[in-house]
C-alpha cells in the first residue's frame, strides 16, 4: 500500500478527501493529514509518505513553502496541489517545485481518480526501476571480484590505456594501485597442470583454484602488500606494490619462498615461480610480466619446483644444436642391437645438448622427441617385432609429448619407452619370452592358493603389468587370470575326489575366499557345480 498524508487548513476538505474517495481501490492508505504546512513537515518526518495532498494557500506556511522543503529533503514524495483561486502564479510556483499535478477546489471526484491513477502508475514504474537498480548493484557486487581480476589482467596485458580514468576505476574496484609507485610481478606456474587437472573433477580443480589464491593473497598481504589472480588454467600472478626500503629484493624472495613452500604444505601441489624485474610505474606492469612469464618459462631447462628471476636468464649459456644424421645412424643402430646402455648414452648426449639450446629449445626438443618416437615404432616395423601394446603407447606417448613441463620429464618419457622396445627386441633375437613364460607358469603352479596379483607375478619376473599381459596373451592365447582360475580349478577337482575334504576347505585350498564365488567360477569351467562333481566322479 502507498500512503497518503492530506495537508488543507479547511477540516471539511480534509474529511470529504478522507471519506467520500476509495482511496483502497488504487492501494493507497490515508495514514494522517494536517491544517498547515509547518505541521504538515512534522507529519510527514514521523510517517514518511509517498503521496502529498496539499492545498496551496494556509495561514503559517502555504504549499509552495512545504513543498519547497519536501522537495529538498524528500525528493521522491509526489505532490498534488489542490487550490480554490485560479491563480496563474500559483500554478507556476507549483511546477516548479515539481508538482504532480494541480487540481481546483471542489474537487471532481472523476477528475481525482483520473489524477491517482495517473499517480500510482509514476509509482509503480519508479518502484520497478529502484527494484533493477537495487538488483544490478547486487549483482554488480557479486561480480566484484571478477572484474578486479578482468582489469587486473588488463593492466599486465595491456598496461595502463586511460591514465585520467586510472585512480577512478582503482577507487570503484576497491585497488590500491597508485600510477607511480614500486611494482614487481611474479607469475606463478602449477607444476604438473595437466596431471592435476586430469585426477580432479571441475569442482575440485576450482576449489584449488580458489584455495592457492586466498593463501598467496594472505601472504602477500602480510609480507608486501598487492594482489593475484589467476590468469589462466594452471597460472596465477602476482603484482607486488613495495614501500619504499632497503633490501627489497631480499623480502620479495622471502615472500616467494613462502608462497612455495605454504602451497606444497597445505595443497600438496608443486608451483615454479618466474620473478620480473622491478618497476616504478603501472603503466610498465606487461614488461615485468613479460620478464615474469620468461622466467618461468626456463623450468623447462632448470626444472620444477624453482624461484626463477631475470638473473637465471642474464647467465645462461646458449648453443646452436641440430641433431645430426651420424646420431641417428648410432641410434638406430642401438636398437636394432637391442643395446639400451648405448641407447641411454646416446639420448645423454641429445638431451644435454638440447638443455644448451634455450633460444628455441621447447618448440624443438619436442619436436626431436616426437621424430626419436616414430624412429622406434618405425624400426620395431622393420624388424617384424610385435608391437600390441607398444604402438597403442607409442600413440599415446606422441600426445603426452606436448603435456611434460621439464626438459628432464621429457628426456624419461622418450627413454623408457626406448628402452622397452629395446627389450622387446631383445626378446624377440634370443627367445626370452619363452623363459618369462615359463616363469610366469612355473610360479602360478607353485603360488596359486596365496592372493596372487598380476602385479605380484611383474615383480617377480621385473616387467611391467602391461607388458606382462600383453606377451603371456601373445604367447599362450590366454591371459594369466585365465591360467590361474585354470589351475585353481584343476586342483580343486583333484581335492574334491576326496570325500574327507568339505566343499569350503576346498575353496580356499585353491586360493578363494568366498565359496559362492568359487563354485560359480567352477561350474563355469566345468559346467557342473561342486557338489555335482563329486556325486559325479565318486
Amino acid at each position: 500500500m502507498y500512503k497518503l498524508v492530506i495537508v488543507d487548513d479547511e477540516p471539511t476538505v480534509r474529511f470529504g478527501l478522507r471519506t467520500y474517495f476509495d482511496w483502497n481501490a488504487y492501494g493507497i492508505e490515508v495514514v494522517g493529514d494536517a491544517d498547515d504546512g509547518d505541521v504538515a513537515l512534522e507529519v510527514i518526518e514521523r510517517l514518511k509518505p509517498d503521496l502529498v495532498l496539499t492545498d496551496v494557500r494556509m495561514p503559517n506556511m502555504d504549499g509552495i513553502q512545504m513543498s519547497n522543503r519536501l522537495s529538498e529533503r524528500f525528493p521522491h514524495i509526489k505532490i498534488v496541489f489542490v487550490s480554490g483561486h485560479d491563480d496563474v502564479e500559483y500554478l507556476k510556483s507549483a511546477l516548479q517545485v515539481k508538482a504532480v499535478d494541480y487540481m481546483f477546489k471542489p474537487v471532481n471526484l472523476g477528475e481525482l481518480s483520473v489524477v491517482v491513477e495517473r499517480l500510482v502508475r509514476t509509482l509503480q514504474t519508479e518502484k520497478q526501476e529502484r527494484k533493477l537498480i537495487e538488483d544490478m548493484q547486487v549483482k554488480l557486487i557479486q561480480s566484484m571480484p571478477l572484474l578486479r581480476e578482468k582489469f587486473l589482467m588488463s593492466l599486465i596485458r595491456e598496461g595502463v590505456t586511460f591514465p585520467t580514468r586510472i585512480q577512478d576505476r582503482t577507487q570503484f574496484l576497491g585497488l590500491e594501485l597508485p600510477l607511480e609507485a614500486t611494482y614487481w610481478v611474479i607469475a606463478i606456474r602449477m607444476d604438473n597442470a595437466s596431471e592435476v587437472a586430469q585426477t580432479r573433477s571441475e569442482r575440485d580443480q576450482q576449489l584449488l583454484s580458489y584455495s592457492v589464491l586466498n593463501i598467496v593473497q594472505e601472504l602477500i598481504e602480510k609480507e608486501i602488500g598487492g594482489y593475484v589472480f589467476e590468469n589462466q588454467i594452471g597460472e596465477f600472478v602476482g603484482i607486488l606494490r613495495l614501500v619504499e626500503q632497503e633490501d627489497q629484493e631480499s623480502l620479495l624472495f622471502t615472500l616467494a619462498e613462502e608462497v612455495r613452500e605454504s602451497l606444497y604444505n597445505y595443497l600438496k601441489i608443486s608451483v615454479t615461480i618466474g620473478v620480473g624485474e622491478r618497476i616504478s610505474r603501472l603503466a610498465s606492469l606487461p614488461q615485468s610480466y613479460s620478464q615474469a612469464r620468461e622466467a618461468a618459462d626456463q623450468r623447462w631447462f632448470l626444472g620444477k619446483n624453482q624461484i626463477i628471476s631475470m638473473d637465471n636468464l642474464e647467465q645462461r649459456e646458449e648453443s646452436m644444436y641440430r641433431f645430426d644424421p651420424a646420431q641417428n645412424e648410432r641410434l638406430i643402430s642401438s636398437l636394432k642391437a637391442a643395446e639400451a646402455g648405448k641407447v641411454q648414452e646416446e639420448l645423454h648426449v641429445i638431451y644435454s645438448a638440447l638443455s644448451r639450446n634455450r633460444a628455441e629449445g621447447m618448440p624443438y626438443g619436442r619436436n626431436l622427441s616426437l621424430q626419436l618416437l616414430l624412429l622406434a615404432s618405425r624400426i620395431l616395423l622393420e624388424l617384424n617385432v610385435h608391437r600390441q601394446g607398444l604402438e597403442e603407447k607409442g600413440n599415446e606417448l606422441l600426445a603426452e609429448v606436448f603435456q611434460q613441463e621439464t626438459l628432464d620429464d621429457l628426456r624419461w618419457l622418450v627413454e623408457s619407452h626406448l628402452i622397452e622396445v629395446c627389450e622387446r627386441i631383445g626378446e624377440k633375437r634370443s627367445g626370452k619370452a619363452k623363459n618369462v613364460i615359463e616363469r610366469i607358469r612355473s610360479l602360478i603352479d607353485k603360488r596359486f592358493a596365496e592372493n596372487l596379483q598380476v602385479g605380484d607375478i611383474a615383480k617377480e619376473v621385473f616387467l611391467s603389468t602391461t607388458y606382462l599381459c600383453l606377451l603371456f596373451k601373445q604367447e599362450t592365447g590366454e591371459t594369466i587370470n585365465e591360467y590361474m582360475t585354470k589351475v585353481r580349478v584343476d586342483k580343486a577337482k583333484e581335492l574334491l575326489k576326496d570325500p574327507s575334504n568339505k566343499f569350503y576347505e576346498v575353496c580356499y585350498a585353491v586360493g578363494y575366499s568366498d565359496p559362492s564365488y568359487f563354485s560359480k567360477i567352477f561350474k563355469k569351467y566345468t559346467g557342473h557345480t561342486p557338489s555335482s562333481f563329486r556325486d559325479q566322479v565318486l
